[in-house]
């Protein structure tokens, strides 16, 4: 491997990836390599200052791994990442940044697979959505179907006014629940349109209350 630069190693790194990420590399104060996607690019050049909102700069202010979604103010579109701080000798040295389109921008439905093959859900028909036995299952008050995407890749796509995460295991649509129980320990249980009971675990519980209003 003599003579490989670290941006040519970076170039075959890339290939690995998606056609739909765009991957960025910086030092602890700015850009050193940015290879945008076919999806999404945010323009951003080597020697370009990370920028205080993004999600590179939230990684390395914080010392650890940041994924979430970053609104249209910090480039002008809105995307979604993961960034992760790299270490020398534990020294912060910088991070690696994956960036994604915010889906959505473009998506309206959750196509979920049936037994006899799919079918496009609208977001607003959705009741709820939950992960078991390492499957995740969207649920409507007519159907159940499996999908590829984790609750983490749903906080994403799915519309913030309507969806929230409530328990590692869920994320409910609050326009399908019928009433909020206390439970023990100040979590609560909600009781779904379709009579389904789910719980609101004590991490998610303050978060929820906050986004609810009560």
């Amino acid at each position: 491997m003599e003579g490989l630069s670290l941006h040519s190693l970076l170039d075959v790194m890339v290939e690995l990836f998606s056609d739909e990420i765009s991957i960025a590399v910086s030092n602890t104060t700015e850009y050193v390599y940015y290879c945008p996607s076919k999806r999404i690019n945010l323009k951003i050049e080597p020697g370009d200052p990370v920028k205080e909102g993004t999600i590179a700069h939230k990684a390395l202010s914080s010392g650890q791994k940041v994924s979430e979604l970053i609104d249209r103010d910090v480039f002008g579109i809105p995307y979604h990442g993961m960034a992760v701080p790299f270490y020398n000798h534990e020294k912060l040295e910088g991070c690696v940044t994956a960036i994604y389109p915010a889906l959505t921008d473009g998506a309206s439905v959750v196509t979920i697979k049936t037994e006899d093959g799919w079918k496009p859900i609208p977001f607003v028909d959705v009741s709820y959505i939950e992960v078991h036995n390492r499957k995740t299952y969207v649920h409507t008050n007519e159907y159940v179907g499996s999908h590829k995407h984790t609750l983490q890749e749903f906080e994403y796509i799915l519309p913030r006014h309507s969806f929230v995460r409530c328990h590692r295991s869920f994320i409910v649509n609050v326009h399908a629940i019928k009433h909020i129980y206390p439970d023990t320990h100040s979590t609560f249980v909600l009781e779904m349109e379709n009579g389904v009971q789910i719980p609101v675990s004590q991490s998610y519980s303050s978060y929820f209350r906050k986004l609810l209003g009560f």
